[in-house]
């Protein structure tokens, strides 16, 4: 992604104070639970024909759990992270101890898959 340039190391930033924002189509189904659609990776070489095909091979729609479909309608773009923490925790106070840490492991990997971009460490979206 943005930050990851090859002789450079990773810059560090507190996930918390970061704004995620959705990058792929999705839809809300009746019982309330979201659905997304994964995005089709690009061919660029064989590393890309290897991700194509991996993602062929994998569900291409993710069904999100009642807390993950909470937190997915919220990433506007205006919400920081640390905010959506603390109405994740208000929603669901029964939720688990670590919330920060999961949303934190959660939303790491929806960016790595390219569902989610922080647009202060991202190039933008195309």
């Amino acid at each position: 992604m943005g930050s990851e340039e090859v002789g450079h190391p990773p810059r560090a930033f507190d996930l918390l104070e970061l704004t995620p924002v959705r990058r792929v189509p999705w839809i809300e189904r009746e019982d309330g639970r979201v659905v997304i659609d994964r995005p089709r990776p690009p061919i660029d070489g064989l590393r890309g024909l290897i991700k194509r095909a991996s993602w062929m091979l994998a569900p291409r729609r993710i069904r999100l759990d009642e807390i993950g479909s909470f937190a997915w309608r919220r990433l506007d773009g205006s919400t920081k992270v640390r905010a959506l923490a603390v109405v994740i925790r208000d929603a669901f106070p029964d939720s688990c101890d670590q919330l920060e840490e999961r949303l934190g492991a959660h939303l790491r990997a929806m960016r790595r898959l390219r569902l989610i971009s922080f647009p202060e460490l991202d190039e933008p979206i195309s």
